[in-house]
């Protein structure tokens, strides 16, 4: 894969972190706005870019470079991952995919139609330990009960309380508590059990946005709580309870490296992998493979995953209207 990437944030630089891991990754181009000259400088000075640029249409215009990540503001995905499959090239989008389920739509209908590769980057769905996870599922039973908490009390809360309002906490910039923090949570459970029967968010708003809030996914047979939260914070814990076990996870769904599987015919199991290099490198790992083998139906079976995601997204959204 030879990435270009649009972008010189916090993501982007966890990217650099690990990228230079994965050996058949090339980054061969970086960009941003022409304020982050110095940021881009320093970048392809410390990892050996080849190619810097100001302007985005100059980096879609590079034959060298076959696949975009999207490491910008939730509100800018969109536009950006649209002009980037319009020139040809494979995305790679930083979750969430998108701010609404119609420009997700969009999206995915142009890179049928194209048939080039557009992937979300959401850690979680490519973790091995989540692979072990969905194998050990059947030791639990029946499912009864799945509740996932991830609360982080953000730095930036305090400036949001005193009226200075950063991205993630701007509803006109796709931010809050259910875009930022909860959809790890709904892509955790989503990826094991499929789409809800039914979506309830009941958020606390501040000044129009969601700051946190607890989403309910019924399930019929079992009932799933997805707490999200950037105004306080708490342990971070998963657990799946069934009828003849439980699975719990100590940390939140966006770094997923150890469960314990209890079940009530024989003692507690830990599992536990060596931690990768970074929480996102397997989920690199498997675009890098995707990207490689063309595998389109591999790419649009995460696209079905991600569509799934948006729509409880839309539900919760709309639901949010009326508060």
């Amino acid at each position: 894969m030879n990435m270009g990437i649009i972008g010189a944030g916090m993501i982007v630089h966890d990217l650099f972190n690990f990228i230079d891991q994965i050996p058949s990754i090339t980054v061969q181009a970086l960009c941003s706005k022409p304020s982050h000259q110095q940021k881009l400088d320093k970048l392809r000075e410390e990892h050996a870019i080849t190619s810097i640029y100001t302007d985005y249409q100059a980096l879609l215009n590079d034959p060298k470079v076959d696949t975009i990540y999207i490491g910008l503001p939730n509100h800018l995905h969109f536009t950006y991952t649209k002009l980037a499959l319009e020139s040809g090239k494979n995305v790679i989008c930083e979750k969430p995919f998108t701010a609404t389920l119609e420009e997700f739509t969009v999206l995915k209908t142009r890179a049928l139609e194209k048939q080039l590769i557009l992937l979300e980057a959401i850690s979680n769905q490519y973790a091995k330990q989540y692979q072990l996870i969905r194998d050990s599922l059947s030791e639990v039973g029946t499912v009864k009960i799945v509740e996932c908490n991830y609360s982080q009390y953000s730095s930036r809360y305090s400036d949001f309380q005193k009226g200075i309002v950063h991205s993630v906490f701007d509803p006109a910039k796709a931010g809050g508590a259910l875009m930022d923090i909860n959809i790890y949570n709904i892509h955790f459970t989503i990826g094991l059990f499929g789409a809800p029967k039914q979506v309830t968010y009941m958020p606390n708003i501040e000044k129009g946005i969601d700051t946190s809030g607890i989403l309910l996914l019924d399930y019929n047979s079992f009932k799933c709580v997805c707490i999200g939260a950037k105004d306080s914070t708490s342990p971070n814990h998963i657990s799946i309870q069934g009828d003849k076990g439980s699975i719990h996870l100590s940390g939140s769904s966006n770094d997923i490296t150890n469960f314990e599987l209890t079940s009530l015919s024989r003692q507690a199991i830990m599992s536990s992998l060596n931690y990768p290099p970074h929480r996102m490198y397997d989920e690199f790992v498997a675009f890098n493979e995707i990207i490689n083998r063309n595998d389109l139906d591999k790419a649009f079976a995460m696209l079905e995953h991600s569509e799934k995601v948006m729509q409880v997204i839309d539900s919760a959204q709309k639901q949010m209207l009326e508060h």
